[in-house]
């Protein structure tokens, strides 16, 4: 168990305005070509640290700490920041959405676990500042931005769910837990979901090291994913003021965001597919087997898988802007169904690629200290995310719905 000590302050919270209420305007990156030029050199670096590194904290019970010091260090923290709070607009700016996922792939290829968490962050991020107030916007892009804190996004839960009781005053009470907590122990700034007594759901950050928790290391025993430190962790007692809550009851489910944030984990997948088609490229290079003429076929099949990732991630990547002006139920509609697409997509292009890489290295690739053992594992662990079938029953039925010609079937609602 882990604990912290316990001081919040009180703050009056205000209102807070929801998508469609006011309209986007495109931002602008106020970096030189030369500064994004240098951001993607960092990213590389950072991936490259990553992949060497990977291997070194398989195991239960450890966290990338040495990644998220890089991460911070080289400014990828602050890339999911609006540009007037200093950072990117990676994802929550018009024209960022292919960059923001981009990004995820290659933090993905270099170790999957450190994507896992760094989606977390940029989730987080772009949750507060769809639903935040202004001075929530600021003040946790500049913990973003200045103090390098990482954040994440802590959801799901059992029967033992957390629960949100007023003390009164602009003060509430946490009672319960969370499950599939990656980061716990380690992440700085988790927004946090729970219960009003009326059923309504609630967002709200906890500043970790103002409050004490129970945090239950036991209960991570998973396939792969061992280093993301996704433990269960108890908020009884911890007290929240106006201030800590993020938007209205029910702005979590608020659609495209809830759904279409697949996208995100998406990317992240697909970077493991790629980091396994590299490595048994490389495997095959090295043991001199590249002129078999069925080690080409599954390798052509491959490469134009990858390839088809990169394609769909590029288009999810356009259809991901359109969520940041979206306000109709149509324009939702659109971006959350292909969102779906785009992760069912990616989905068997890393199952493609995990039996073809299996079949290409063979039992000596499979042995450690190869990397294909926890590559096959933590991408097989990571595939699984909820209600894929319910994902692709969504995806036949807006096609089913719709009588558009397929060459217009994705045009903006009020386009087609």
């Amino acid at each position: 168990m882990r604990r912290n000590p316990l001081l919040i302050e009180g703050i009056e919270r205000r209102a807070v305005s929801h998508p469609g209420e006011v309209t986007q305007v495109p931002v602008k990156s106020s970096k030189s070509d030369a500064e994004l030029n240098e951001f993607w050199s960092a990213v590389d670096r950072v991936v490259e640290f990553c992949r060497q590194n990977a291997g070194e904290i398989d195991y239960e019970g450890a966290f990338p700490e040495q990644e998220f010091q890089m991460i911070g260090e080289s400014g990828l923290l602050a890339a999911p920041v609006e540009t007037e709070h200093g950072g990117l607009g990676f994802g929550v700016e018009p024209g960022r959405g292919p960059d923001l996922l981009t990004l995820l792939k290659r933090i993905g290829y270099g170790n999957l676990t450190v994507g896992r968490l760094y989606e977390g962050h940029a989730n987080a991020l772009q949750l507060i500042q769809t639903y935040g107030t202004a001075e929530q916007r600021e003040r946790f892009s500049r913990d973003a931005v200045q103090y390098r804190h990482v954040f994440g996004v802590w959801n799901t839960e059992m029967a033992d769910g957390v629960k949100i009781s007023s003390l009164g005053n602009g003060r509430y009470r946490l009672d319960g837990a969370k499950t599939f907590a990656s980061g716990a122990g380690s992440i700085d700034r988790p927004l946090v979901t729970g219960a009003f007594p009326d059923g309504g759901w609630q967002m709200f950050i906890v500043p970790v090291e103002r409050v004490s928790t129970e945090v239950d290391e036991s209960w991570w025993k998973p396939l792969g994913m061992r280093s993301s430190a996704t433990f269960k962790i108890d908020f009884t007692g911890v007290e929240l003021t106006d201030d800590e809550l993020i938007g209205q009851p029910g702005d979590y489910h608020r659609p495209p965001w809830f759904t279409g944030g697949a996208a995100r984990f998406a990317a992240v997948q697909l970077g493991g597919a790629e980091a396994l088609f590299d490595e048994t490229r490389w495997f095959l290079q090295k043991m001199k087997r590249t002129e078999d003429p069925f080690q080409r076929q599954r390798m052509g099949l491959a490469q134009i898988a990858i390839e088809s990732g990169d394609l769909w991630l590029n288009r999810t990547g356009e259809i991901f802007d359109l969520a940041l002006s979206a306000n109709s139920e149509p324009e939702f509609e659109l971006v959350t169904t292909y969102a779906g697409m785009f992760r069912t997509a990616v989905e068997q292009i890393a199952l493609d690629m995990i039996r073809w890489s299996q079949q290409s290295v063979g039992a000596p690739g499979l042995a450690r200290p190869q990397p294909f053992e926890r590559l096959i594992r933590d991408l097989t662990m990571y595939l699984r995310q909820p209600a894929p079938d319910a994902t692709l029953v969504s995806v036949g039925a807006y096609t089913l719905d719709r009588e558009t010609p397929a060459h217009r079937l994705w045009e903006r609602p009020d386009e087609a």
